[in-house]
């Protein structure tokens, strides 16, 4: 048992303090006003691509919470609209933003990673979807948004495709808040509605999807396995395998 604990404790702390000699040993960061938000390409050009489009991003979060967490978020472009419209979770203002644009712009100088991709008819029919469950986030008013555990960027989007089902999205395990929670003891669908999760107010709890693998949750960190696309889960660190993009 004491080889388990201090194994388990190893797992959990070591990604953090390695994610962190990596962050004290880096370039430091823009000031966020200064910061580069220019897109990298992964999006199609709304003007030559006319038809329906639904994209997930994820990018490391800014200054020091990158080293535990990333900033999700979500785009969709209905057919033959000259844009994106694109959704974020924030922790200033009113939480819930609406925005038009560039949806894979840098976050505060960090590269986006696309999580999910659905165009033409599947898109165009999780568009409505969408954006009644926006509409209806519980968690969009001044004064709701909570860094740890949550509800944050993180929960917003897993909420979000906890209500559409074709939002296949395997959110990254140092997403942290993706597995908050709305009462003290919740049992609920993955975030891609393939599997089930128990959460204990986002502190600790469980999960297993065919998307998401078998996951352990603490404090917000995610220790796991994904069987099916064989891959490593890791506090701070993410994701170490084969890459988990769906759509």
């Amino acid at each position: 048992m004491r080889a388990i604990l201090i194994a388990f404790l190893v797992l959990l702390i070591g990604p953090v303090l390695l994610r962190a000699a990596v962050y004290a040993a880096s370039e430091p960061q823009a000031h966020w006003s200064n910061a580069d938000r220019s897109p990298v390409g992964l999006a199609p050009d709304p003007m030559i691509e006319r038809d329906a489009i639904v994209q997930v991003y994820a990018a490391r979060a800014y200054r020091w919470r990158g080293i535990f967490a990333v900033h999700t978020w979500i785009a969709i472009k209905p057919v033959g609209a000259d844009d994106y419209t694109r959704y974020d979770v924030m922790g200033w203002g009113r939480p819930l933003r609406i925005s038009s644009g560039t949806p894979d712009s840098r976050w505060f100088g960090n590269d986006p990673e696309l999580l999910f991709d659905a165009r033409g008819d599947k898109a165009a029919a999780m568009i409505p979807k969408i954006q009644e469950a926006v509409a209806t986030y519980r968690y969009a008013d001044y004064g709701q948004y909570v860094l740890w555990p949550g509800p944050n960027s993180n929960s917003f989007v897993a909420e979000i495709a906890r209500q559409v089902p074709d939002l296949r999205v395997a959110l990254p395990p140092n997403a942290v808040g993706k597995d908050f929670g709305p009462r003290w003891f919740s049992l609920m669908p993955t975030p891609s509605n393939t599997g089930w999760q128990i959460s204990i107010a986002g502190y600790v709890g469980i999960a297993g999807g065919l998307v998401e693998g078998l996951e352990l949750h603490v404090l917000g960190q995610t220790l796991g396995i994904d069987i099916l696309r064989p891959a490593l889960k890791f506090p701070a660190l993410g994701r170490i395998g084969m890459a988990a993009h769906t759509g």
